[in-house]
Protein backbone atom coordinates (compact mmCIF):
# COMPACT_ATOMS: atom_id res chain seq x y z
CA UNK A 1 0.00 0.00 0.00
CA UNK A 2 1.35 3.58 -0.95
CA UNK A 3 1.49 6.23 1.89
CA UNK A 4 -1.29 8.32 0.01
CA UNK A 5 -3.00 4.46 0.25
CA UNK A 6 -2.42 4.28 3.81
CA UNK A 7 -3.44 7.35 4.91
CA UNK A 8 -7.30 7.34 3.38
CA UNK A 9 -7.76 3.79 5.06
CA UNK A 10 -6.20 5.78 8.47
CA UNK A 11 -8.66 8.72 7.86
CA UNK A 12 -11.64 5.53 7.18
CA UNK A 13 -10.75 4.27 10.43
CA UNK A 14 -10.69 7.98 12.45
CA UNK A 15 -13.84 8.87 10.88
CA UNK A 16 -15.27 5.12 12.05
CA UNK A 17 -14.59 5.13 15.47
CA UNK A 18 -15.27 8.89 15.95
CA UNK A 19 -19.15 7.76 15.10
CA UNK A 20 -18.78 4.88 17.19
CA UNK A 21 -17.75 6.95 20.11
CA UNK A 22 -20.15 9.68 19.06
CA UNK A 23 -23.23 7.15 19.05
CA UNK A 24 -21.88 5.59 22.69
CA UNK A 25 -22.53 9.04 24.25
CA UNK A 26 -26.07 9.47 22.69
CA UNK A 27 -28.39 10.98 25.25
CA UNK A 28 -30.99 8.11 26.63
CA UNK A 29 -32.73 9.65 29.65
CA UNK A 30 -35.29 7.39 31.46
CA UNK A 31 -37.99 9.40 32.76
CA UNK A 32 -37.75 7.16 35.94
CA UNK A 33 -34.57 9.01 36.51
CA UNK A 34 -36.21 12.33 36.84
CA UNK A 35 -39.07 11.05 39.66
CA UNK A 36 -41.60 9.94 37.51
CA UNK A 37 -43.44 6.78 39.71
CA UNK A 38 -45.71 5.01 36.92
CA UNK A 39 -48.12 4.54 39.33
CA UNK A 40 -50.72 6.08 37.93
CA UNK A 41 -51.89 8.57 40.74
CA UNK A 42 -48.64 10.46 40.57
CA UNK A 43 -48.88 13.50 38.61
CA UNK A 44 -45.74 12.55 36.32
CA UNK A 45 -46.17 15.15 33.87
CA UNK A 46 -43.16 17.51 35.37
CA UNK A 47 -40.66 14.60 35.49
CA UNK A 48 -42.02 13.79 31.62
CA UNK A 49 -41.29 16.91 30.34
CA UNK A 50 -38.26 17.17 32.50
CA UNK A 51 -36.50 13.67 30.92
CA UNK A 52 -37.21 15.54 27.70
CA UNK A 53 -35.20 18.19 28.08
CA UNK A 54 -32.30 16.97 28.74
CA UNK A 55 -32.78 14.10 26.35
CA UNK A 56 -33.92 16.91 23.69
CA UNK A 57 -30.44 19.20 24.34
CA UNK A 58 -28.28 16.14 24.98
CA UNK A 59 -25.77 14.50 22.39
CA UNK A 60 -28.17 13.15 19.12
CA UNK A 61 -29.09 10.61 18.13
CA UNK A 62 -30.85 10.81 21.83
CA UNK A 63 -33.46 8.70 23.19
CA UNK A 64 -36.54 9.81 25.86
CA UNK A 65 -37.44 5.73 27.50
CA UNK A 66 -40.71 5.53 28.81
CA UNK A 67 -40.93 2.27 30.68
CA UNK A 68 -44.17 -0.02 30.65
CA UNK A 69 -46.55 1.30 33.48
CA UNK A 70 -48.76 3.32 34.20
CA UNK A 71 -47.92 6.98 33.87
CA UNK A 72 -50.53 10.06 35.21
CA UNK A 73 -49.87 13.54 33.74
CA UNK A 74 -51.89 16.56 33.55
CA UNK A 75 -50.18 18.07 31.52
CA UNK A 76 -46.86 16.83 28.71
CA UNK A 77 -44.79 19.15 26.45
CA UNK A 78 -42.07 17.68 24.35
CA UNK A 79 -40.66 21.32 22.66
CA UNK A 80 -37.62 21.86 20.82
CA UNK A 81 -35.87 22.47 18.91
CA UNK A 82 -33.47 19.48 19.92
CA UNK A 83 -29.79 19.36 19.18
CA UNK A 84 -30.26 16.43 16.67
CA UNK A 85 -32.68 13.39 15.87
CA UNK A 86 -34.90 12.14 19.09
CA UNK A 87 -36.75 9.41 19.77
CA UNK A 88 -39.34 8.70 22.35
CA UNK A 89 -39.56 4.68 23.38
CA UNK A 90 -43.03 4.25 25.45
CA UNK A 91 -43.77 0.66 24.35
CA UNK A 92 -45.87 -0.92 27.01
CA UNK A 93 -46.31 2.61 28.72
CA UNK A 94 -49.68 3.74 29.03
CA UNK A 95 -50.14 7.72 29.74
CA UNK A 96 -53.34 8.73 31.42
CA UNK A 97 -55.11 12.11 31.45
CA UNK A 98 -56.75 13.49 34.39
CA UNK A 99 -60.30 12.98 33.83
CA UNK A 100 -61.69 15.71 35.28
CA UNK A 101 -62.31 19.00 32.57
CA UNK A 102 -61.91 21.49 35.39
CA UNK A 103 -58.23 20.62 35.75
CA UNK A 104 -57.37 21.71 32.38
CA UNK A 105 -56.56 25.41 31.25
CA UNK A 106 -55.23 24.68 28.00
CA UNK A 107 -56.61 23.04 24.49
CA UNK A 108 -53.80 20.58 24.25
CA UNK A 109 -52.98 17.61 26.68
CA UNK A 110 -50.09 15.87 25.08
CA UNK A 111 -47.96 18.80 23.27
CA UNK A 112 -45.01 17.94 20.18
CA UNK A 113 -43.95 21.79 19.00
CA UNK A 114 -40.97 21.98 16.98
CA UNK A 115 -38.89 19.29 16.44
CA UNK A 116 -37.28 18.00 13.05
CA UNK A 117 -36.71 13.70 13.19
CA UNK A 118 -38.53 12.96 15.79
CA UNK A 119 -39.54 9.25 16.10
CA UNK A 120 -42.34 7.88 18.42
CA UNK A 121 -42.46 4.62 19.39
CA UNK A 122 -45.12 2.89 20.83
CA UNK A 123 -47.29 4.12 24.32
CA UNK A 124 -50.70 4.86 25.01
CA UNK A 125 -52.63 8.28 25.52
CA UNK A 126 -55.73 7.68 27.34
CA UNK A 127 -57.61 10.72 27.45
CA UNK A 128 -60.39 9.63 29.99
CA UNK A 129 -62.82 11.53 28.53
CA UNK A 130 -66.34 9.88 28.97
CA UNK A 131 -67.11 12.79 31.93
CA UNK A 132 -66.26 15.56 28.85
CA UNK A 133 -68.48 14.04 26.08
CA UNK A 134 -71.58 14.12 28.36
CA UNK A 135 -71.77 17.84 29.86
CA UNK A 136 -73.25 20.22 27.45
CA UNK A 137 -70.88 22.60 28.83
CA UNK A 138 -68.00 23.00 31.27
CA UNK A 139 -69.38 21.87 34.24
CA UNK A 140 -67.29 24.48 36.54
CA UNK A 141 -67.13 28.30 36.43
CA UNK A 142 -63.65 28.44 37.12
CA UNK A 143 -62.74 26.53 34.24
CA UNK A 144 -61.93 27.96 30.80
CA UNK A 145 -63.75 25.91 28.47
CA UNK A 146 -60.99 24.35 26.93
CA UNK A 147 -61.36 21.10 25.56
CA UNK A 148 -57.79 18.95 25.76
CA UNK A 149 -56.77 17.64 22.20
CA UNK A 150 -54.79 14.28 23.10
CA UNK A 151 -51.83 14.83 20.79
CA UNK A 152 -50.80 18.06 19.23
CA UNK A 153 -48.99 18.20 16.74
CA UNK A 154 -47.18 21.48 15.57
CA UNK A 155 -44.03 22.20 13.42
CA UNK A 156 -42.90 18.74 13.71
CA UNK A 157 -41.13 17.37 10.65
CA UNK A 158 -39.38 14.77 9.27
CA UNK A 159 -40.96 12.40 11.62
CA UNK A 160 -42.44 9.30 12.53
CA UNK A 161 -45.09 8.58 14.99
CA UNK A 162 -45.77 4.58 15.01
CA UNK A 163 -47.37 1.60 17.04
CA UNK A 164 -49.36 4.74 18.98
CA UNK A 165 -52.90 4.28 20.57
CA UNK A 166 -54.83 7.29 21.25
CA UNK A 167 -58.33 6.03 23.83
CA UNK A 168 -60.72 7.99 24.41
CA UNK A 169 -59.71 11.79 24.40
CA UNK A 170 -61.73 14.54 25.72
CA UNK A 171 -61.61 16.55 22.05
CA UNK A 172 -59.88 15.95 18.64
CA UNK A 173 -57.41 12.60 19.39
CA UNK A 174 -54.36 13.60 17.10
CA UNK A 175 -54.11 17.31 15.74
CA UNK A 176 -51.56 18.16 13.11
CA UNK A 177 -50.64 21.18 12.14
CA UNK A 178 -48.10 22.99 10.23
CA UNK A 179 -45.82 19.58 10.01
CA UNK A 180 -44.41 18.61 7.05
CA UNK A 181 -43.46 15.76 5.80
CA UNK A 182 -43.76 13.00 8.32
CA UNK A 183 -45.57 9.68 8.53
CA UNK A 184 -48.05 7.89 10.81
CA UNK A 185 -47.81 4.18 10.90
CA UNK A 186 -50.27 1.75 13.02
CA UNK A 187 -52.29 4.28 14.61
CA UNK A 188 -54.90 2.74 16.74
CA UNK A 189 -57.34 5.84 17.98
CA UNK A 190 -60.39 4.36 19.87
CA UNK A 191 -63.56 5.93 21.49
CA UNK A 192 -67.29 4.69 21.15
CA UNK A 193 -69.64 6.30 18.34
CA UNK A 194 -71.29 8.91 21.08
CA UNK A 195 -68.35 10.25 22.28
CA UNK A 196 -68.49 13.96 21.15
CA UNK A 197 -66.24 16.16 18.57
CA UNK A 198 -63.53 13.45 19.00
CA UNK A 199 -61.70 13.80 15.51
CA UNK A 200 -59.46 10.68 14.98
CA UNK A 201 -57.10 13.08 13.18
CA UNK A 202 -57.19 16.96 11.84
CA UNK A 203 -54.87 17.68 9.58
CA UNK A 204 -54.58 21.34 8.09
CA UNK A 205 -52.04 23.95 6.91
CA UNK A 206 -49.24 21.38 6.00
CA UNK A 207 -47.16 19.62 2.92
CA UNK A 208 -46.61 16.14 2.99
CA UNK A 209 -48.29 13.47 5.10
CA UNK A 210 -48.23 10.12 4.81
CA UNK A 211 -50.64 7.48 7.51
CA UNK A 212 -50.33 4.08 6.91
CA UNK A 213 -52.44 1.30 8.69
CA UNK A 214 -54.72 3.43 10.64
CA UNK A 215 -57.22 2.00 12.78
CA UNK A 216 -59.90 4.33 13.90
CA UNK A 217 -63.34 4.31 16.14
CA UNK A 218 -64.34 7.16 17.48
CA UNK A 219 -67.60 9.49 17.19
CA UNK A 220 -66.82 12.03 14.64
CA UNK A 221 -65.02 12.36 11.15
CA UNK A 222 -62.07 9.30 11.21
CA UNK A 223 -59.53 11.62 9.18
CA UNK A 224 -60.68 15.32 8.47
CA UNK A 225 -58.81 17.90 6.85
CA UNK A 226 -58.83 21.49 7.44
CA UNK A 227 -57.44 24.34 5.30
CA UNK A 228 -53.61 24.25 4.03
CA UNK A 229 -53.56 20.69 3.42
CA UNK A 230 -51.11 19.32 1.10
CA UNK A 231 -50.16 16.25 -0.35
CA UNK A 232 -51.40 13.83 2.19
CA UNK A 233 -51.59 10.02 1.45
CA UNK A 234 -53.92 7.64 3.54
CA UNK A 235 -53.78 3.98 2.67
CA UNK A 236 -55.09 1.03 4.41
CA UNK A 237 -56.39 2.57 7.12
CA UNK A 238 -60.16 1.53 8.27
CA UNK A 239 -62.62 3.74 10.34
CA UNK A 240 -65.71 2.83 12.35
CA UNK A 241 -67.81 3.92 14.40
CA UNK A 242 -67.28 7.33 12.98
CA UNK A 243 -68.10 10.39 10.53
CA UNK A 244 -66.16 8.94 7.73
CA UNK A 245 -62.81 10.54 6.08
CA UNK A 246 -63.98 13.89 5.48
CA UNK A 247 -62.13 16.55 3.74
CA UNK A 248 -62.90 20.17 5.05
CA UNK A 249 -65.66 21.88 6.24
CA UNK A 250 -64.02 24.95 4.24
CA UNK A 251 -65.03 28.05 3.92
CA UNK A 252 -65.98 28.92 7.35
CA UNK A 253 -63.01 31.79 8.32
CA UNK A 254 -61.40 34.39 5.60
CA UNK A 255 -57.98 33.64 3.63
CA UNK A 256 -58.82 29.67 4.24
CA UNK A 257 -55.46 28.58 2.60
CA UNK A 258 -56.36 26.30 -0.72
CA UNK A 259 -56.44 22.26 -0.52
CA UNK A 260 -54.54 20.49 -2.71
CA UNK A 261 -53.79 17.12 -3.43
CA UNK A 262 -55.30 14.17 -0.75
CA UNK A 263 -55.16 10.87 -1.63
CA UNK A 264 -57.21 7.68 0.08
CA UNK A 265 -56.44 4.02 -1.12
CA UNK A 266 -57.13 0.85 0.26
CA UNK A 267 -59.50 2.07 3.26
CA UNK A 268 -62.90 0.27 5.05
CA UNK A 269 -65.87 1.99 6.14
CA UNK A 270 -67.84 0.30 8.54
CA UNK A 271 -71.41 1.25 9.99
CA UNK A 272 -70.19 4.95 9.88
CA UNK A 273 -72.51 7.17 9.31
CA UNK A 274 -70.54 9.42 6.15
CA UNK A 275 -67.95 7.36 4.08
CA UNK A 276 -65.64 9.25 1.88
CA UNK A 277 -66.73 13.28 2.19
CA UNK A 278 -66.24 16.68 0.96
CA UNK A 279 -68.13 19.39 2.58
CA UNK A 280 -68.14 23.05 2.31
CA UNK A 281 -70.44 26.06 4.11
CA UNK A 282 -73.00 28.29 2.12
CA UNK A 283 -72.33 31.82 2.26
CA UNK A 284 -69.21 31.49 2.61
CA UNK A 285 -65.44 32.81 1.56
CA UNK A 286 -63.58 32.07 -1.30
CA UNK A 287 -61.67 28.90 -1.21
CA UNK A 288 -60.21 25.81 -3.39
CA UNK A 289 -59.83 22.35 -3.13
CA UNK A 290 -58.19 20.72 -5.73
CA UNK A 291 -56.80 17.12 -6.60
CA UNK A 292 -58.94 15.21 -4.34
CA UNK A 293 -58.80 11.24 -4.80
CA UNK A 294 -60.72 8.19 -3.50
CA UNK A 295 -60.11 4.73 -5.09
CA UNK A 296 -60.56 1.07 -4.11
CA UNK A 297 -62.32 1.54 -0.44
CA UNK A 298 -65.06 -0.71 0.68
CA UNK A 299 -68.16 0.08 2.66
CA UNK A 300 -70.15 -1.99 4.71
CA UNK A 301 -73.18 -0.37 5.65
CA UNK A 302 -72.03 3.10 5.26
CA UNK A 303 -74.41 5.90 5.28
CA UNK A 304 -74.05 8.69 2.18
CA UNK A 305 -71.21 6.78 1.10
CA UNK A 306 -69.70 8.76 -1.62
CA UNK A 307 -71.03 12.48 -0.50
CA UNK A 308 -70.05 16.33 -2.05
CA UNK A 309 -72.02 18.62 0.55
CA UNK A 310 -71.52 22.06 -0.31
CA UNK A 311 -74.65 23.40 1.99
CA UNK A 312 -73.35 21.81 4.85
CA UNK A 313 -74.52 23.92 7.77
CA UNK A 314 -74.99 21.90 11.12
CA UNK A 315 -77.16 22.86 13.70
CA UNK A 316 -78.58 26.20 11.20
CA UNK A 317 -75.38 28.18 11.93
CA UNK A 318 -75.76 29.63 8.37
CA UNK A 319 -77.18 31.18 5.70
CA UNK A 320 -78.93 28.64 3.64
CA UNK A 321 -79.19 29.13 0.24
CA UNK A 322 -76.11 31.13 -0.37
CA UNK A 323 -73.98 29.67 -2.55
CA UNK A 324 -70.57 28.20 -1.80
CA UNK A 325 -67.52 30.20 -2.71
CA UNK A 326 -64.94 27.05 -2.60
CA UNK A 327 -63.72 25.88 -5.80
CA UNK A 328 -63.83 22.14 -5.99
CA UNK A 329 -62.02 20.74 -9.07
CA UNK A 330 -59.80 17.23 -9.70
CA UNK A 331 -61.98 15.20 -7.79
CA UNK A 332 -62.14 11.83 -8.25
CA UNK A 333 -64.56 8.59 -6.47
CA UNK A 334 -62.74 5.14 -8.36
CA UNK A 335 -63.65 1.55 -7.39
CA UNK A 336 -65.57 2.04 -4.16
CA UNK A 337 -67.78 -0.81 -3.82
CA UNK A 338 -69.61 -1.98 -1.06
CA UNK A 339 -73.22 -1.73 0.87
CA UNK A 340 -75.11 1.70 1.33
CA UNK A 341 -77.49 2.09 4.59
CA UNK A 342 -79.29 5.08 2.50
CA UNK A 343 -80.93 4.67 -0.58
CA UNK A 344 -78.53 7.63 -2.24
CA UNK A 345 -75.47 6.30 -2.07
CA UNK A 346 -73.71 8.97 -4.20
CA UNK A 347 -74.48 12.36 -3.64
CA UNK A 348 -72.82 15.24 -5.62
CA UNK A 349 -74.27 18.47 -4.11
CA UNK A 350 -71.38 21.27 -5.50
CA UNK A 351 -72.34 25.32 -5.54
CA UNK A 352 -74.22 27.32 -8.39
CA UNK A 353 -71.56 29.79 -7.62
CA UNK A 354 -68.66 27.78 -8.55
CA UNK A 355 -70.31 24.54 -9.73
CA UNK A 356 -67.47 21.89 -9.54
CA UNK A 357 -65.04 21.15 -12.10
CA UNK A 358 -63.52 17.70 -13.50
CA UNK A 359 -65.10 15.07 -10.91
CA UNK A 360 -64.65 11.70 -12.02
CA UNK A 361 -66.66 8.34 -10.84
CA UNK A 362 -65.49 5.28 -12.21
CA UNK A 363 -66.25 1.45 -11.27
CA UNK A 364 -68.62 1.81 -8.39
CA UNK A 365 -70.53 -0.94 -7.10
CA UNK A 366 -72.74 0.22 -3.88
CA UNK A 367 -75.55 -1.71 -3.06
CA UNK A 368 -79.07 -0.96 -1.12
CA UNK A 369 -82.08 -3.16 -0.39
CA UNK A 370 -84.61 -1.80 -2.60
CA UNK A 371 -81.90 -0.25 -5.01
CA UNK A 372 -79.58 2.24 -4.40
CA UNK A 373 -79.53 5.66 -6.44
CA UNK A 374 -77.51 8.89 -7.09
CA UNK A 375 -78.27 12.41 -6.92
CA UNK A 376 -75.95 15.41 -9.11
CA UNK A 377 -76.37 18.61 -8.64
CA UNK A 378 -74.03 21.88 -10.18
CA UNK A 379 -71.59 18.92 -11.56
CA UNK A 380 -71.66 16.94 -14.38
CA UNK A 381 -69.26 14.31 -13.65
CA UNK A 382 -67.01 11.89 -16.06
CA UNK A 383 -68.57 8.54 -15.46
CA UNK A 384 -66.25 5.78 -16.24
CA UNK A 385 -67.05 2.01 -16.42
CA UNK A 386 -69.52 -0.13 -14.89
CA UNK A 387 -71.23 1.58 -12.00
CA UNK A 388 -74.51 0.77 -9.67
CA UNK A 389 -75.68 2.46 -8.96
CA UNK A 390 -76.29 4.69 -12.36
CA UNK A 391 -74.36 7.80 -11.66
CA UNK A 392 -77.10 10.74 -12.41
Amino acid sequence: MDKHGYIRVMALYCLFFMALIATNHAAVVNVKTKGAKGDGATDDGPAITSAWKEACAGAPPSQLVIPPGTYMALVVDFIGPCKGPIEIVARGATIKAPPELAKFTRDTWIKFMSVDKLTLSGGTFDGQGQATWKATKCQDSQSSCNIPVNLRLNKITNSVIRDVTSLNSKNFHIAVLASDNNRFENIVIDAPGNSVNTDGMHIAKLNGLNVTNARIKTGDDCISFGDGSKNVHVQQSTCGPGHGFGVGSLGKYPNEEAVQGIFFRNCTLTGTTNGVRIKSWPASYPGAATDIHFEDIIMNGVQNPILVDQEYCPNNQCKKGVPSKVKLTNVSFRKIRGTSATKVAVKIACSPGVPCENVEVADINLTFNGGATSECSNAKPKVVGQNVPKIC
